[in-house]
């Protein structure tokens, strides 16, 4: 009976060892308010304000579960799932996928860095997107990320992926990453079935680059990220501005460069990107954009940012775009803040003899003008974001 006794007393202390080495745990973001813009397009194609409850611009609502196991020897196994979703209809986003936002697993080594294989973010979007840029920076979000997303800051999702990222060596972190066609006989991307037809559903393929050093206040970064037929590859993008239709693009090149410096309660960064696209005929087409911003911290609940952004468009077609937001964040708690936003901007110059039409941020669903004869917008937005 003792014996029965210990023996069961050892089993339950390995396995509680072998539990606290293991660990999964639920996150998430809501992010919710009233968002006001004007010159927006109506369903007769003129323009008008509106006034909308709207989801997900300071951060995309998501919810997620992650987990890690301890391997020993440094090793751990490790795994991400993460949905976005639409606060005011409960939709799932990405398009209806139920681990939209993120879904890999994989293995890390202390002072290696981690083998990742699934859904995953672009080094665009990790390095640039959150360091570098005012839509990462401040509660502006998704209003200030470059119109469309055409450079990859923020939605760069890249499906059956194999990315690597390396441990910080003194402030040094690099990557690099794979996205597999998963078309026989098409390792590179499949081709078009015709030199103007649409590509083979499913055919992208798509790698990125990346390297971040920071030391003290001061970071800077770069990446590159290359997507073959982009319409195929799963990630969030639009070549409306550039007067393309997505469908006919056959790779998206997109490079970027940034920087930010930190001075006590000052917050400083600038940001660098060109993007190319490449159609499956005739001329390509490149965006540049090129901005800066700050943010101070008046008190640690309060902070307010600023940015500035000008996007030049050139090659087939052609187009500018100022743009300049400003934003104030008061925190109620770690977890629970409230904010307010305004953003303007002005579109000019020609698009195949059209006019260039002004399209805020990232959110070009609801904030557009294209089609309207508008070529300014006036946006404002108060919100609450809650993360758990």
């Amino acid at each position: 009976m003792n014996k029965k006794v210990l023996t069961a007393a050892t089993l339950a202390i390995f396995a509680s060892a072998a539990h606290a080495q293991s660990s999964v745990s639920l996150y998430g973001i809501i992010d919710a308010g009233v968002s006001y813009v004007n010159n927006s397009k109506t369903a007769t194609g003129g323009s008008s304000s509106l006034t909308k409850y709207d989801d997900g611009v300071a951060q995309g609502s998501r919810w997620g579960l992650r987990g890690t196991e301890d391997l020993g020897g440094g090793l751990k196994a490790l795994f991400v799932l993460e949905n976005g979703f639409n606060s005011g209809t409960g939709a799932a986003g990405q398009g209806g996928l139920l681990f939209g936002r993120q879904a890999y697993v994989g293995l890390s080594q202390n002072n290696v860095g981690s083998l990742t294989f699934g859904r995953q973010y672009s080094f665009s979007t990790d390095y640039l997107g959150g360091n570098y840029s005012t839509g990462g920076n401040t509660v502006a979000g998704n209003y200030a990320f470059h119109i469309n997303d055409v450079d990859q800051l923020t939605s760069s999702r890249i499906n059956n992926a194999v990315k690597f990222s390396s441990a910080n060596f003194s402030g040094l972190t690099f990557g690099a990453l794979y996205g597999f066609s998963n078309q026989a006989g098409a390792f590179a991307g499949a081709p078009a079935t015709g030199t103007t037809a649409a590509p083979v559903a499913g055919s992208s393929r798509a790698y990125s680059f990346g390297a971040n050093y920071a030391n003290g206040p001061f970071s800077v970064g770069a990446a590159y990220t290359d997507i073959t037929y982009p319409s195929q590859a799963g990630t969030a993008f639009s070549t409306t501005l550039a007067n393309v239709p997505t469908g006919t693009i056959r790779d998206l090149r997109t490079f970027g460069v940034g920087g930010r410096y930190t001075i006590a309660a000052a917050t400083l960064w600038a940001l660098y990107t060109n993007t190319r696209f490449e159609p499956i005929t005739g001329e390509s087409t490149t965006f540049a954009a090129y901005e800066a911003g700050a943010k101070y911290a008046f008190t640690p609940a309060i902070t307010a940012g600023a940015g500035y952004t000008y996007m030049h468009l050139s090659g087939a077609n052609s187009g500018h775009w100022n743009q300049a937001d400003l934003s104030v964040d008061y925190a109620l708690s770690k977890r629970t803040d409230i904010y307010a936003l305004g953003i303007y901007q002005i579109a000019s110059g020609s698009n195949k003899g059209a006019d260039v039409q002004a399209q805020i941020g990232s959110s070009t669903s609801y904030f557009n003008t294209s089609g309207s004869g508008a070529d300014n917008q006036l946006a404002f937005r108060v919100g609450i974001r809650h993360k758990f």
